[in-house]
Order: structure tokens, then C-alpha cells, then sequence
């Protein structure tokens, strides 16, 4: 079975981010837990074994400082978009292209992926996106161009210093 190795990016200034990748890339960033919790996480949700290896995360690691340093715009590292289910890697596919310092709808990503009365299943996609960040769902804003919902780091304030880093226009 393949196994899943994890590392986290030391020190950012959202705080230690965990890192989980697969042999065909990245699986999972998660905030604010200890070693032994986001291991147990990452098992129970991929159901594979974990090995800690920081030099399988080094990579995406190293890149997730830099962006959250104002270094970096876009990341080069894979992702292995096959641990998502159908919807959800559709959904957060269009997320993950939505340019830096830029901002969408949940409705836009809906009609983008072609379930134009989607917008709230986006929205659930979005709130259950293993990879905050990478997939930058901190760019999806609501209709009315205000922030609804953030479940990394202190929620709404990590998502608008995100999208301050980024420089993004907020309504």
C-alpha cells in the first residue's frame, strides 16, 4: 500500500503548517495541530500508512514559506488531485486556477464548472479542502464580494491577511 509521508514548514507566520504528500504529490496543509494529530488525521482520512519524512515535504514546504513571505506567487509542486472525489477535485481544480491577488464567487465557480445552481456545493468543497493555500480557497469570496467562511487558522482574519498578502480588492 502506498504510504503518505508528512513534514511540516517550521515556523510561518501563520503559525507551523503540516504537510502530507503521496508519491504522486500533495494531499493535505493543516493548521494548528500537534505531530500525533495530524498524523492520525491523514491516516484516518487516506487510509494509508504515515511515515514522517521531511524530505518528501521539503519542497512544498520551502514554497509555502516563501508565499507566505510575499516570495512567491504560484506554486510548482504536484498535487494528487486523485484523493478528491469527482465534484469536489472539479470545484477545487477551478479554485487552485484562480489567479494570485485575484478572487471568485462561490457562483462563478459553479457556473465555471458547470453546475451553474452549484454555488453552495462549491461552497461545502471548499470548506472541506484538505490543501488551504495551495488550493487557494481563501480567494473565493460570496456574491456580495465579502468573506463567508475560513476554517484555517483564525478563520476570517487568516483570510483576509491572505488576501491583503496577495494584495486582492475587497468589497
Amino acid at each position: 500500500m502506498e504510504k503518505i509521508y508528512t513534514g511540516n514548514t517550521g515556523r510561518t507566520p501563520l503559525g507551523i503548517l503540516w504537510l502530507a504528500v503521496s508519491e504522486k504529490g500533495l494531499v493535505a496543509v493543516e493548521f494548528d495541530l500537534s505531530r500525533d494529530e495530524f498524523n492520525a488525521y491523514v491516516e484516518e482520512r487516506f487510509k494509508r500508512p504515515v511515515r514522517r519524512s521531511p524530505a518528501h515535504t521539503a519542497r512544498a514546504a520551502k514554497q509555502l514559506q516563501e508565499y507566505l513571505r510575499g516570495k512567491r506567487r504560484k506554486f510548482t509542486f504536484p498535487i494528487d488531485w486523485s484523493v478528491l472525489r469527482p465534484f469536489q477535485r472539479s470545484a477545487l481544480q477551478a479554485t487552485y486556477a484562480i489567479p494570485f491577488g485575484e478572487t471568485r464567487t462561490y457562483g462563478e465557480l459553479a457556473h465555471q464548472i458547470g453546475h451553474p445552481r452549484s454555488a453552495r456545493a462549491v461552497g461545502r468543497a471548499e470548506a472541506t479542502n484538505p490543501m488551504p493555500l495551495i488550493i487557494p480557497c481563501h480567494r473565493v469570496v460570496g456574491t456580495d464580494g465579502k468573506l463567508h467562511g475560513y476554517g484555517g487558522g483564525e478563520g476570517l482574519p487568516t483570510k483576509a491577511w491572505l488576501l491583503r498578502l496577495e494584495g486582492a480588492v475587497l468589497a
